[in-house]
């Protein structure tokens, strides 16, 4: 289906068209590239299904009362055979209603087709970047929002006709990768009888001498966590050999990095684990370190423009102030060691290197200060500047019994996405991804755990599902429509009623829902419209008119039709969302 095909499109093509038609009558028509014309879906539904608001937001440039101007130029549209109706309602409102004979025959193209949802002209080739959580340890409640964010978008873009790939950011390099293996070292040490202490003040006491004095330091990791992966290594006994030989011989340091790789690879499997129960699958999993070991990190500096950078006391400095930061950034120390920024350049590089033309990049609550930088380096890098885009997922707030669940800070001490799975419980998948896409994605989240746990229609996931098993019931009992899938003429007696045209409106909806929640990177609209859907479904399904046993012949046939195209858009707004769709459930027979 083409984009002018959905029929707000179209709406707004014969709302554009009389517009020209007004201006022309008014000789002003050179005002037309600088008028605003939107359409939009209608606040209340008593006025219509489309509303504009053109001769509000256009009166001071045509320079007469909305009334006047919004009446005139409903006289002079075309209507084509799909307009119902079109009305005036104060201030300033032009009102489309659709006839729910075109609806019903929209909704069943639009299901029959075999690639239904509008593309775009020109289709990319995106690599969309989420969740990267650290290594370091297990993936916070963040990560699981972005998660779900970041999957759902990925399909939601896919339907505009663009090859998305999804990839996880690795970074097991540095010195947190480092100063990881030295906790796991000292968590081995006490897992062997060994008493050791944390360093309560920094000091510039080396990390080998804190190591034989049994010293974790103060800013190295001290979850109970640690201990787990510390005790998963000796579990090996070859290893564990070879370890206490080494310890020993106080070989610190290669003991450190064998140590460190072993924390990142047991934390990334547990991530993985996580991520698939949350059926989320990532095309790559991108290693940082390959970047280093491929010299391109080292590359970084001669590929930035010269008058881009600049070396001050010893460190090389990118001057991201040209692009709008606050302040140069560092990316070579003095020492020679490349800082997180020079790192993150050479990875963006090597993605546009890979062949995409967009990037986008989901990042956390903390990260908003670091986007000038980077979309500063990859324009220095001779790539369009909106070639990259960073969404933020932001902060989630758990709710248990009506407040805030308490966050500690201290170190070793999790909210994890792990823990959230395991108190979901076996809708966990279904649950979890609902709640976070409730709402935008920038703004706070309130996760109400309670509300999560129910396992009635109170709860919101549970309300579509529970709609979509009906109408499987509804087949079940009395099979699917078997008679002319067409609608002619004759058939508007049977779908006039506002039950049945509200609902036909609903499920039109779904194509040009689909697409605006594509183009906005809103998975939350989706969200939002599948609840409306359910509604109306609930409300047709409850219509004593509408009980469809007691019905025979073709408005039988019509019935089945509209439950059929209702059935569509749910199964498939759900599997966007990466949701199920239960063709059973508890209570599907219960009404």
């Amino acid at each position: 289906m083409k984009k002018e095909n959905l029929l707000k499109y179209k709406v707004l093509n014969v709302l554009t068209n009389s517009i020209k038609k007004y201006l022309e009558s008014e000789n002003q028509i050179e005002l037309f590239p600088d008028l605003k014309i939107r359409i939009e879906y209608s606040r209340d539904e008593k006025f219509g299904d489309y509303s504009s608001s053109f001769a509000l937001e256009n009166k001071n440039a045509l320079g007469k009362p909305p009334q006047v101007i919004a009446e005139k130029i409903i006289t002079l549209i075309t209507k084509d055979s799909s307009i119902e109706s079109v009305t005036f309602s104060q201030p300033g409102f032009i009102n489309f209603r659709i006839s729910p004979l075109s609806l019903a025959r929209y909704a069943m193209d639009f299901r029959s087709s075999g690639d239904p949802f509008a593309k775009e002209e020109k289709t990319k080739k995106i690599l969309l970047e989420f969740v990267s959580a650290n290594p370091t340890g297990p993936m916070n409640i963040v990560s699981a929002r972005s998660a779900a964010y970041g999957d759902a978008l990925a399909n939601l873009i896919s339907t505009l006709g663009h090859t998305v790939k999804r990839e996880f950011y690795v970074n097991d390099y540095g010195n947190q990768v480092y100063l990881l293996g030295v906790a796991v070292l000292l968590r081995y040490k006490e897992l062997n009888g060994e008493t050791i202490s944390f360093q309560e003040e920094e000091s510039d006491t080396p990390v080998f001498e804190l190591i034989e004095s049994n010293m974790l330091p103060k800013e190295s990791y001290r979850g109970e966590y640690i201990k787990d992966i510390a005790g998963q290594y000796s579990q090996d006994s070859s290893k564990k050999s070879s370890l206490d030989l080494r310890i020993k011989n106080k070989d610190w340091d290669s003991i450190i990095r064998e140590l460190s790789l072993f924390a990142i690879n047991y934390n990334l499997e547990g991530q993985k684990k996580d991520l698939d129960l949350f059926g989320v699958k990532f095309d790559e999993f991108f290693s940082e370190r390959s970047l280093h070991d491929a010299g391109e990190v080292e590359k970084v500096p001669e590929r930035l423009k010269e008058s881009d950078k600049k070396t001050e006391e010893g460190k090389l400095f990118f001057l991201s102030t040209n692009y709008g930061d606050d302040k140069d950034r560092v990316i070579l120390r003095e020492d020679g060691r490349p800082t997180y920024l020079m790192a993150d350049i050479a990875y963006h590089k090597n993605k546009y290197d890979r062949g995409f033309e967009e990037i986008i990049d989901i990042w956390g609550p903390d990260h908003y200060g670091y986007i000038a930088r980077l979309k500063g380096a990859i324009q220095s890098l001779g790539f369009g500047a909106d070639s990259f885009r960073v969404l933020i997922a932001q902060q989630v707030n758990l709710i248990e019994n009506k407040e805030k669940v308490k966050m500690s800070k201290r170190l070793g001490v999790f909210q994890t996405m792990t823990d959230l799975l395991s108190y979901l419980g076996k809708s966990a998948r279904d649950v979890g991804r609902y709640f976070f896409l409730m709402r935008t994605s920038d703004a706070p989240l309130d996760f109400d755990l309670d509300l999560a746990k129910d396992e009635s229609e109170k709860n919101p996931v549970f309300y579509i599902q529970y709609a979509y098993a009906r109408i499987c019931s509804i087949f079940r009992e009395l099979g699917e429509a078997s008679g002319d899938l067409s609608f002619s003429d004759t058939d508007f007696e049977f779908l006039k009623s506002d039950e049945r045209a509200r609902l036909l409106f609903w499920t039109a909806r779904f194509p040009e829902e689909v697409n605006d929640a594509a183009l906005s990177f809103e998975p939350h609209r989706l969200t939002n419209y599948l609840q409306s859907l359910s509604r109306s479904f609930t409300k047709f399904y409850s219509g004593k008119d509408n009980r469809i046993k007691e019905k025979s012949g073709r408005e039988r046939e019509i019935l089945l039709q509209i439950c059929k195209s209702v059935q569509f858009d749910l199964r498939e707004g759900l599997r966007l969302l990466g949701i199920s769709a239960p063709e059973k459930m508890s209570k599907e027979e219960s009404n």
